[in-house]
């Protein structure tokens, strides 16, 4: 099933004009404070992967009302960050970039939330490994070192937040980066995967105040890929076949692939559910239930048929149009024509 496009209202030839000039104002001056933060906000590579680009989340400062961990505290979780594949402590987000060579760019775009329960992010086989693997597609990928270990009872909120600032930076520098700004991705693994949900379903929740004009800009996923997604019941189970309130599906909710196992706790029982649930509101889902394989494998290969889920994910891409390749102005203008 292709994208679904709202059905443009057809007004007077002087409103559509003076409607038109007023949406290319604003555009051009979010664009434009984009770009310039973006320049801005560069920090630089770690050392765990290939050169790439990597850009603050917050570069004025956390929303009012972050944690703030003690010093001691502080001292004790970057210790363990040293050299480390899951970081246990963020607490200045950033988004690291990865783009796939100009010859095979399709304009489609991820953002990948790695796992870790919440008290970890495991940025490298849930997250640069990922992006790698994404950019061999055609896809240009962007790495959420969203902000751990948990703060709150809400596990989510803060991550949330930073999800949200992500999407609206990605959208509004789509220009800069090459990407269609109507197909924008987010994809997590466990926790990850519980965050990419609560993105994609939560969309209408505003998990911060707006601050500068990129907060204009809409925060929903295109669509959205949560694998081993965990903590989709109740007060954040996943060891009963239940979805929680914060599951909220509508007949907006984006259109979303899931890979999940049997054996991994309830959490295939839960996207099950899931996948009824978006089925009757009409949403394009898919769902793939390996018998076994685990929890926490990210993209590595091995003899389990699980290895094969992103093979099957780069499938549905195709197969949902995201990964068409993106039309020059000239180019859509002749076909319209």
């Amino acid at each position: 099933m292709s994208k679904n496009y709202h059905p443009s209202i057809q007004f007077g030839c002087l409103l559509a004009i003076l409607l038109s000039c007023q949406s290319l104002t604003q555009s051009t001056q979010v664009q434009a404070q984009a770009q310039a933060q973006a320049q801005a906000d560069r920090v630089k590579p770690t050392a765990q992967t290939d050169p790439f680009e990597e850009i603050k989340v917050w570069p004025t400062g956390l929303p009012p009302g972050a944690t703030v961990f003690p010093a001691a505290k502080v001292a004790q979780l970057e210790k363990k960050n040293v050299n480390a594949r899951c970081l246990s402590y963020v607490q200045d987000p950033s988004l690291m970039i990865f783009r796939p060579a100009a010859d095979i760019a399709t304009g489609c775009s991820i953002i990948v939330c790695p796992g870790g329960g919440y008290g970890r992010c495991c940025h490298q086989h849930e997250g640069i490994d990922v992006a790698k693997w994404l950019n061999s597609i055609g896809v240009t990928a962007f790495v959420l070192k969203y902000r751990v270990p948990r703060r709150t009872k809400r596990f989510h909120w803060e991550p949330m937040q930073d999800l949200q600032r992500s999407i609206r930076l990605v959208r509004s520098n789509a220009q800069q980066y090459g990407i269609d700004p109507e197909r924008i991705g987010v994809l997590g693994f466990s926790a990850g995967g519980h965050l990419t949900l609560m993105a994609g379903l939560n969309s209408s929740t505003e998990t911060y105040a707006p601050r500068d004009q990129i907060d204009q800009v809409d925060r929903a996923p295109n669509f959205m890929c949560p694998i081993y997604a965990a903590y989709m019941g109740n007060g954040y189970r996943d060891d009963k076949a239940e979805l929680g309130d914060l599951i909220r599906v509508t007949k907006n909710s984006p259109p979303t692939f899931m890979a999940v196992t049997g054996d991994d706790r309830m959490r295939g029982a839960q996207s099950a559910l899931l996948f009824a649930k978006l089925r009757e509101h009409g949403v394009p889902a898919e769902l793939h239930a390996y018998a076994s394989g685990g929890h926490g494998y990210g993209i590595k290969q091995s003899q389990k048929p699980i290895a094969g889920w992103n093979k099957q994910l780069e499938a549905w891409l195709k197969d949902q149009q995201w990964l068409a390749p993106q039309e020059s102005k000239a180019e859509k203008k002749t076909r319209v024509q």
